[in-house]
């Protein structure tokens, strides 16, 4: 009984190490978070923003027609795009499950992104992301700043900053 549970203990000790050194490989660890949502049956991500309800919008003439207008968000003007207008997808009515996601394009410049609705929240580490596929040919790639291959699926990674740029939306055509 004693030489059973020494190979008991041995094994446990065993794996408490495997997961101690899994933990130090850069592979494994978490170097990000990624808020994923839904457009149609296609789930995308951007790196953790604020979400909030929509709110009312206010309609800014002579715009992109995927610029939707401003809202105010703690006393902060914010122009809001529709993420299906962007990928020249069909609008849809805004539901319970419609939401407006806050993002900061890094130049101090906060857009709110309307999307259907919001999936998870997902840890991401090294070896979930796969390189983007270099298809100049392909509109719609313009958009995408990295892939994850996950567990239950595939998630798009979109790059904000293009997303919002009027001279990406030029090149779409």
């Amino acid at each position: 009984m004693s030489e059973n549970y020494n190979d008991k203990l041995q094994e446990l000790l065993n794996t408490q190490k495997a997961m101690e050194d899994a933990k130090k490989d850069p592979q494994n660890t978490e170097i990000t978070k990624v808020l994923t949502f839904y457009i149609g049956e296609q789930v995308y991500g951007i790196e953790i923003p604020d979400v909030i309800e929509v709110p009312p919008i206010t309609a800014v003439p002579g715009v992109p027609s995927y610029i939707k207008g401003i809202i105010n968000v703690r006393s902060k003007i914010v122009p809001v795009v529709n993420i299906r207008s962007r990928f020249g997808k069909e609008e849809i009515p805004f539901n319970d499950r419609t939401c407006i996601i806050i993002v900061s394009t890094g130049d101090d410049v906060s857009v709110g992104l309307i999307v259907d609705s919001v999936a998870d929240v997902i840890p991401v580490t090294e070896q979930h992301i796969s390189k983007t596929p270099e298809l100049t040919g392909v509109n719609s790639n313009k958009f995408i700043k990295s892939i994850l291959e996950m567990n239950d699926g595939i998630k798009l990674v979109l790059d904000v900053s293009k997303l919002i740029d009027e001279h990406a939306s030029e090149e779409m055509k």
